[in-house]
């Protein structure tokens, strides 16, 4: 493990500070002991007495801590006692040097840089579960690392800001998170972090910077092929690049990724609706939906937010106005393109007055809130989308009242708790999307039962491995050649004739996806089942799939013997127990 090199190198910093101080301390006391043991004593019985080496050094010893024990084994002589006051004197000295030294030592920074090292890779090394290393704690990482922690999932950070470190620290996580004040793109960094472990899962690169996100993730690559990897990028060029890593890569655009939700948004509000509920949006329900109105639409800043949503809208038939400092207008095509800051005078040019709906996306939260206030003094029906840029900001936006708010971090953070999660949602979703008949009916279907099961509880959204480490119970029973059915693991152990309180979106079994699955799908070894629930329902779930006894109990409606006497007594007179009714 790579602790041992951090180790050395602590361990050669110390040797290295403290070499010079101890060789002289071991000379001084060296010569003293010396001095005191080749000196003559009294004269005691005719006898001149000398002391030992051992005497001589538990001497200089308590003298050292300034005890005091007085003259032992016997009074010293006179020449005994003026060598004694040079040794204490030249020790005291000794000491002070020595103790300045070690002072020095501990307000070295490589030594303390050294020594926060080798003590996180400890900490990482200490975790015995799967685990995501997060580099980049800022208003993503810490969206993203309080969702996995609150999913049971281990992470472990690094930034470059001593601050968000502290204050990572002073978070209330219900897990340790390990977090390390250095560069990420520095492989000895992420080595240190565990990038080489086994139960690192994946290295999540949300940095500011377009360059060390790509250098995070080509070093990941190097130092583990296996490992997954989440890169955030808004730049084609960089993104490009990052698919050419092979394995497993996923790349995240708030904004390409907005634009999908936009678009999704103005064709089935319904889905919006259901996306924003899973994610967690606040205010968000399954009853409200959000319908862009149609009509003419003006965009203020032309960026990447700007430009993904100019091409949704463009697509829809629905026609735009961009205002903007600067010329930006590329081959599409835009009626009306004002250079110029959005002002009541360029609002006005154009055409506030007729137009349904307003994008604020600029990379300038004050800029954007004076946007919208004045689009809507100009025109108080407008639907407003604003681009929120720092999470600081968030009161000011929500008395904004917004339409719809859009923070690039924040769709980043929930994008990438979902791949990690949930992966298996992209396929429910994909499905949901499908251009093909009767999809509509089953979105509301599948909004009609969420609230059914759910209705105003917190949506949580749980991924199940059907293994032996993770399912003994259900795989104990497939290795017994019986079958256990999706409705069996679901149904409630206090009433198998009840459901828990969760719905299931996908079954992944042999690489085949089989959406909304049936009660009667067979479980096999090796399934990953999705669902969507609540707490309460986790642990039921959780529990059911782990005990043999209760899911004997879903399955057949009897009771399986647990004690030594019920299983002779069932074997002997060929009686499983008392039975309810069959299932």
């Amino acid at each position: 493990m790579y602790t041992s090199n951090e180790l050395s190198r602590v361990s050669f910093i110390v040797m290295r500070e403290m070499r010079v101080p101890l060789i002289t301390l071991l000379a001084v006391y060296s010569v003293a002991i010396c001095g005191m043991v080749f000196i003559p004593g009294p004269e005691i019985n005719g006898e001149i007495k000398y002391l030992s080496i051992f005497h001589a050094f538990y001497f200089m010893t308590y003298t050292a801590t300034t005890t005091g024990f007085g003259e032992i084994p016997f009074a010293f002589s006179n020449a005994q006692r003026l060598w004694a006051i040079g040794c204490l004197y030249v020790s005291v000295v000794t000491w002070f040097y020595a103790l300045g030294s070690i002072l020095r030592l501990f307000q070295n920074v490589f030594f303390l840089r050294a020594v926060e090292e080798w003590r996180f890779a400890n900490r990482v090394k200490r975790i015995t579960g799967a685990f995501y290393i997060i580099c980049g704690f800022g208003d993503t990482g810490s969206v993203l690392v309080r969702g996995l922690n609150d999913a049971g999932m281990n992470a472990v950070v690094i930034d470059q800001s001593e601050e968000r470190i502290q204050a990572l620290l002073l978070r209330n996580y219900k897990t340790t998170v390990p977090g390390l004040c250095a560069d990420a793109g520095v492989p000895k960094h992420l080595l240190e972090a565990g990038v080489a472990s086994q139960y690192c899962k994946a290295v999540v690169a949300i940095t500011s910077n377009e360059d060390v996100n790509l250098k995070i993730s080509a070093v990941a690559r190097l130092l583990n092929p296996d490992v997954g990897i989440l890169t955030m990028s808004k730049i084609d060029d960089v993104e490009e690049t990052l698919a050419t890593l092979g394995g497993e890569v996923h790349i995240v655009d708030p904004f390409k990724t907005f634009a999908k939700v936009l678009n999704a948004c103005i064709h089935n509000p319904a889905f919006y609706a259901l996306n924003n509920w899973l994610v967690g949006d606040k205010g968000a329900t399954l009853e409200d939906y959000v319908r862009p109105p149609v009509g003419g639409w003006i965009i203020c800043g032309y960026g990447r937010m700007g430009m993904e949503a100019n091409r949704v809208l463009t697509m829809n038939g629905v026609k735009t106005a961009v205002i903007d400092p600067h010329s930006r207008k590329k081959e599409e095509e835009i009626e009306t393109y004002i250079v110029g800051r959005a002002s009541a005078k360029t609002l006005k040019a154009a055409g506030i007055n007729g137009a349904v709906g307003l994008l604020a996306a600029a990379d300038d939260d004050g800029a954007n809130l004076s946007v919208l206030l004045n689009a809507r003094s100009l025109n108080d029906n407008l639907f407003t989308v604003v681009r929120q840029n720092s999470h600081q900001n968030e009161m000011a936006f929500a008395k904004a009242d917004a339409d719809m708010i859009m923070q690039p971090t924040l769709v980043t953070a929930r994008k990438i708790l979902l791949l990690l999660i949930a992966p298996l949602l992209k396929h429910f979703f994909r499905y949901l999307l499908a251009k093909e008949a009767g999809r509509d009916e089953v979105i509301k279907q599948v909004i009609k039962n969420l609230r059914k099961k759910i209705g105003n509880k917190k949506p949580l959204l749980v991924t199940i491995d059907f293994t032996r480490e993770k399912s003994s119970a259900v795989i104990q029973c497939l290795d017994e050649g019986c079958d256990v059915l999706l409705g069996d693991i679901i149904a409630d152990p206090r009433d198998r004739d009840q459901e828990l309180e969760l719905m299931p979106f996908v079954i992944q079994s042999g690489g085949v996806q089989y959406i909304l699955p049936s009660k009667d799908h067979k479980i096999k070894e090796g399934d990953q089942l999705l669902f969507c629930g609540t707490v309460h329902a986790k642990q039921l779930l959780k529990a059911t799939i782990n005990n043999e006894y209760t899911l004997h109990y879903l399955r057949t409606g009897g009771f399986k013997p647990s004690s030594y006497f019920a299983q002779w007594y069932a074997s002997r007179f060929n009686k499983v127990s008392l039975v309810r009714g069959g299932k």
